[in-house]
């Protein structure tokens, strides 16, 4: 049991060093004010949610609190702790459906609903910041349509596509080898 722990302590550790480091240090940063978008930075969350619900709750708030003290502002370090919840309803699909990812379709269908889950979080939290009057001024100049739904809705379903894809990449590459099958199957059961 306790090298069970131990093991689940490491993954997580080290997925949320990664989801913390890459938004951070990356150099494939696309900003179109006023969103902007961190190629990666949502990998490390995504592989934590094909490993286990509990992992992915751990990366997703590790990576929030990243944010926090990494010095983002807070509508981005808020946008990051609602990860939270496309991570645990992704994480509980693919544990229901654990063949899931070998169907190219039903892959991309889930990519497509995990991102529309993802978009509407960081829509509401964005929303809030909004009407509250706490977002920069090129939000107004564009309108709540085009900086809000457009921008970050639309913009986060097409990021998180993205970045689901790398880190599908990532998985099944992983996936084939045995020592990685052998710690992660120690982790899951």
């Amino acid at each position: 049991m306790q090298t069970k722990s131990v093991h689940r302590l490491t993954i997580s550790a080290l997925l949320i060093a990664i989801g913390i480091m890459i938004p951070i240090v990356s150099p494939v940063k696309i900003i179109l004010e006023p969103a902007s978008f961190t190629l990666g930075s949502h990998v490390a969350i995504f592989i934590a949610l094909f490993i286990s619900p509990a992992i992915a709750v751990f990366v997703a708030l590790g990576t929030a609190i990243g944010f926090m003290i990494s010095g983002f502002p807070l509508v981005v370090a808020l946008r990051a702790l609602t990860h939270v919840i496309f991570a645990i309803v992704g994480a509980f699909w693919v544990q229901k459906h654990p063949n899931m990812l070998e169907n190219p379709l039903k892959t991309q269908l889930f990519s497509f609903f995990i991102g529309v889950v993802h978009a509407l979080a960081e829509v509401a939290v964005v929303s809030f910041f909004y009407f509250g009057g706490n977002v920069t001024d090129t939000y107004y100049n564009q309108g709540f349509i085009q900086s809000v739904f457009f921008m970050v809705g639309i913009g986060t379903i097409v990021h998180s596509m993205v970045d689901f894809g790398i880190a599908s990449l990532i998985w099944k590459s992983l996936s084939t080898r045995k020592s990685f099958i052998s710690s992660i199957m120690k982790v899951k059961n």
